[in-house]
């Protein structure tokens, strides 16, 4: 039993030294391995490798997939014209040589974040330092992006080379600071009332405008309307009248006598309307037997 479980004993240290001999290399990453404390080689293509057992050898991995690295803080920076703007951006970058990478920023990809972060602000406030809000929000936008990653492509591969790669550097907003935008934004607001009022005046001239001339015409046309109506009723006035004298003309006692009747009923028409005249006046004469037509003197009672 003793044996046996000596054998099993070996074959599992044998299993464990085996085993911590072994590592294996993802396609998204770089093997280094250190041989105490130094490095010793790098692994870049994917697979099962083979290595000396800790403390002998270590490995480490780095990552190989294009990074983004967007910006952290919100500080403000000055313009050509002393204007205090806010930037985001972002970088895409890639470690492309570890060895370098480890020896001159750090074991990880968060140093060369850092240090990075650090690199990429200082340019983007060097090259906004001379340039114009304008510029900024205009198409030399991408020529401060340009200038900005080639400033950051010679920190990085200057005397002390990083070992990475700066693919692309862009600004996804740019804005004033939270002070200077209240200030334009009630700018704006004063800006959109006054174009709003002057609007409004201007319509409100315009509907005067309208009304009085409706009520110009209206009036010339009630006017018009007036004149044609009191032009054809003198017609019709003229007309009638001369009928009348055609007709009155042919018997003239007849002609009087109606006209009298037609005095005597606008005269009476109510029963409380009370006249005094003189009996002998002409306003009786058709009612007297000497004034009324031969043949129709009313019979005495």
């Amino acid at each position: 039993m003793n044996r046996i479980g000596f054998i099993a004993s070996s074959i599992l240290v044998l299993l464990v030294l085996l085993s911590s001999t072994l590592f294996v290399v993802d396609q998204r990453q770089f093997g280094v391995v250190y041989a105490l404390g130094q490095i010793k080689s790098v692994i870049t293509e994917p697979g099962l490798n083979f290595k000396l057992p800790p403390p002998f050898q270590n490995v480490s991995y780095i990552d190989k997939r294009l990074l983004t690295l967007s910006s952290l803080d919100t500080e403000p920076m000055l313009t050509a014209e002393k204007q205090r703007v806010v930037i985001d951006w972002y970088v895409r970058w890639r470690i492309t040589d570890p060895q370098a990478y480890i020896r001159n920023v750090g074991l990880d990809e968060n140093a060369g974040a850092t240090q990075l972060n650090r690199v990429v602000r200082n340019a983007f406030q060097e090259n906004i330092n001379k340039r114009t809000v304008r510029d900024l929000i205009s198409v030399r936008r991408e020529a401060l992006m340009a200038d900005v990653q080639r400033e950051v492509l010679a920190v990085v591969k200057g005397s002390k080379p990083w070992g990475v790669d700066v693919v692309d550097v862009r600004i996804t907003r740019v804005d004033y600071v939270e002070a200077i935008t209240e200030s334009v934004y009630r700018r704006m607001e004063a800006e959109r009332k006054r174009v709003a009022n002057e609007l409004r005046s201007t319509g409100t001239a315009e509907g005067e405008k309208i009304r009085a001339d409706a009520d110009r015409q209206r009036e010339v046309i009630v006017a018009n309307a007036y004149r044609d109506a009191q032009k054809i009723k003198g017609e019709g006035d003229a007309q009638a009248a001369a009928a009348y004298s055609e007709a009155f003309g042919r018997d003239p006692q007849f002609a009087q006598f109606y006209r009298s009747l037609e005095a005597y009923k606008q005269s009476f028409n109510k029963k409380s309307d009370v006249m005094v005249l003189d009996p002998s006046s002409d306003f009786f004469r058709a009612m007297q037997s000497s004034g009324t037509p031969a043949g129709n003197a009313p019979p005495r009672r």
